[in-house]
C-alpha cells in the first residue's frame, strides 16, 4: 500500500514520500527526508555566488583603470575578457538558483509539491491550511529557525498534531 503523498520515481526506482523531483545536481530524489538539505544547497550556493560576484565586480574595477594605461598589454586585455566571461557566468547562475529557491520556498509555504503542482491535484483539496512556521518546521525537522540554516545537524521528524496527521 502506498502512503499518501508519495511517488515512485522512474529514474531511482524508489518510492519517496513528499517527492518534489529528481535532482539531477544530488543525482537522488527530493523528498521529506532531503528536501531541507536541497533548500540549504540552494540557500548556500546562492550566497556564494553573490559573494564570488562581488569579489569579481570589485576585481574588474580594480583591473578597469589599468586597462587605460596599459591598453596593449596582452595580459591585461585577456584577463578583463575571461572576468567578464566568469562575471556573466556568475550572473546567470544566481539568476537560475534565485528561481529555483523562490519555486521551492513557495511549495513549502503552500505545502505542494512540483510534482503535486504539475499535476494539479492539490487545488482546493479539503484540507487543512497550515500556517507557514509549521510548514518550514515540518521541512527543516525543528520550530528553532536559527536552526534552520546550519548544515550540520541532524533533521529530526516533527510530531504532528493529531488533526494534520490524516493527510501526511
Amino acid at each position: 500500500m502506498r502512503p499518501k503523498r508519495s511517488h515512485h520515481c522512474s529514474r531511482c526506482g524508489h518510492c519517496v514520500r513528499r517527492m518534489d523531483h529528481h535532482c539531477p545536481w544530488i543525482n537522488n530524489c527530493v523528498g521529506e527526508d532531503n528536501h531541507w538539505l536541497f533548500l540549504q544547497l540552494c540557500f548556500y550556493t546562492e550566497l556564494l555566488t553573490c559573494y564570488a560576484l562581488m569579489f569579481s565586480f570589485c576585481h574588474y574595477y580594480y583591473f578597469l583603470p589599468l586597462k587605460k594605461h596599459n591598453l596593449d598589454l596582452f595580459v591585461v586585455r585577456h584577463e578583463l575578457a575571461i572576468m567578464r566571461l566568469a562575471a556573466f557566468m556568475g550572473i546567470t547562475m544566481f539568476v537560475g538558483i534565485t528561481g529555483l529557491f523562490y519555486t521551492q520556498l513557495i511549495g513549502i509555504i503552500t505545502d505542494t509539491t512540483s510534482i503535486e503542482k504539475m499535476s494539479n491535484c492539490c487545488e482546493e483539496i479539503s484540507r487543512p491550511r497550515k500556517p507557514w512556521q509549521q510548514t518550514f518546521s515540518e521541512v527543516f525537522g525543528t520550530r528553532w529557525k536559527i536552526l534552520w540554516f546550519i548544515p550540520f545537524r541532524q533533521r529530526q521528524p516533527l510530531r504532528v498534531p493529531y488533526h494534520f496527521a490524516n493527510h501526511v
